[in-house]
């Protein structure tokens, strides 16, 4: 019997992304649509481009918990680098009448489309360069780019079974 194990399993190739090409260039489309719209909406309130400016990186000091290690980092960034949280945020601000809230939501959200649409994904546990939109690389340049795509999943054996010896 086979078994199906994701690229987070040690015996499957950390290096598969979790999309292939046509969807990875969906995700960063959709990360483009956010952070325009995000922006728009932002102008719109005419809330301040310095506290914009300021603001948008704070979700990045989510990176600091891979002090701790990559499996507690990658769920404390990506719990930062998700929509739920932000737009959880902008609607509790349009619900609980806060407009204060909604600058910081906006920018939130900005940010984690600019981040899919430059390639930063949802990490894995195997480290930081781990991705659900692949795996990130740096070139000799010193930009980031995106590996090429693999199979998102790998086909293996399962383990023969451990056995008690006396």
């Amino acid at each position: 019997m086979f078994s199906v194990s994701s690229v987070t399993d040690r015996s499957a190739s950390p290096e598969a992304p979790a999309v292939g090409m046509p969807v990875l260039s969906i995700l960063r489309f959709e990360g483009l649509i956010v952070a325009v719209i995000s922006a728009a909406i932002y102008m719109k309130l005419g809330a301040s481009w310095w506290l914009f400016s300021f603001a948008w990186l704070a979700p990045d000091l989510s990176m600091l918990a891979y002090l701790a290690g990559p499996g507690f980092g990658s769920r404390i960034y990506n719990a930062f680098h998700s929509y739920v949280p932000a737009g959880t945020m902008a609607a509790m601000a349009l619900l609980l009448h806060a407009p204060v809230l909604l600058p910081f939501a906006l920018i939130w959200i900005n940010h984690i489309g600019v981040d899919r649409l430059l390639g930063y994904g949802l990490k894995y546990p195997a480290g930081f360069e781990w991705t659900h939109l692949g795996r990130t690389k740096r070139e000799p340049s010193g930009s980031i780019q995106p590996s090429e795509p693999r199979a998102a999943f790998q086909v293996s054996a399962p383990a023969p079974p451990v056995t008690a010896q006396s």
